[in-house]
């Protein structure tokens, strides 16, 4: 015949089954939990912020981490990062800008790689217009809209388009600069300039224009506009900055690169 339990015996037994689901639990939960997520601050050249836009969405939906971006020019990140900005990566529109932070101290050699090579559009707004060389070597407008090349590498390569043309000094008095590439395609959107050498990626969808009117300009007409990334010296403990640069290269970030109108490395 079954003893009937005390109700201290049927207390400890229920007190142990709890004890055992909580711990069953709470080996469920650290077994499914994502490693803590980080913030990582980026500081990304204005022609690359919509496709570095849709890597960090992509990159953040499977680790967990937070990117923040902010665009500008190239030139103004350098001084910035070099003032004390707490950016943690650096995506520049050229080569020279990281090389330089490398050489001061600001930025980690070994994690640099150079992840687009951008191109540039003869650019207007106007729908269905037929816009190629001529339309520089004419001077079919009364203003052309290029960023400042003291500032973006896209504007120091719209010079050399001019240079390599020999129509310098007949678009001078007609140029208007844009402190960043971004700010130079605002122009032409809003009609302030009729046209602009603007960023490939700006109004491109792979091979086409997807906007507007434009003339995709021959590499040969400049210097290519090679991209770096890197790591800058005060996120070297940052894994979570190490794992985004890694994804940048992968080759979901690669299909997104090429899709926005760079070649692909």
């Amino acid at each position: 015949m079954t003893q009937p339990l005390s109700q201290a015996t049927l207390f400890e037994r229920q007190t142990r089954r709890g004890l055992l689901w909580s711990g069953i639990l709470l080996i469920q939960l650290l077994i499914t939990a994502p490693l803590k997520a980080d913030e990582i601050l980026v500081a990304v050249a204005a022609n690359f912020i919509e496709p570095m836009t849709q890597i960090a969405e992509r990159f953040s939906a499977q680790t967990g981490h937070q990117v923040n971006l902010a665009s500008g020019s190239s030139g103004r990140f350098v001084a910035q990062i070099r003032n004390g900005a707490p950016f943690q990566v650096f995506l520049s529109a050229d080569q020279s800008r990281v090389e330089s932070l490398i050489e001061s101290g600001h930025a980690l050699e070994e994690t640099r790689f150079t992840y687009a090579t951008g191109s540039l559009v003869l650019w207007t707004a106007a729908e269905g217009l037929v816009v190629n060389e001529e339309t520089l070597l004419q001077g079919a407008f009364s203003r052309l809209a290029i960023a400042n090349p003291d500032l973006a590498p896209y504007g120091r390569a719209a010079t050399e388009i001019l240079e390599s043309l020999a129509i310098t000094e007949e678009t001078r008095s007609r140029s208007v600069q844009g402190e960043n590439i971004g700010q130079t395609f605002q122009f032409v959107q809003t009609g302030n300039a009729e046209f602009g050498l603007v960023a490939a990626s700006q109004v491109m969808e792979g091979r086409e224009i997807a906007r507007g009117s434009g003339w995709p300009v021959p590499q040969s007409l400049h210097a290519p506009v090679l991209q770096d990334a890197v790591l800058l010296k005060q996120a070297v403990e940052c894994q979570a900055c190490r794992e985004l640069l890694g994804f940048l290269r992968s080759e979901q970030g690669s299909e997104i690169i090429a899709a926005a109108g760079y070649l692909r490395q």
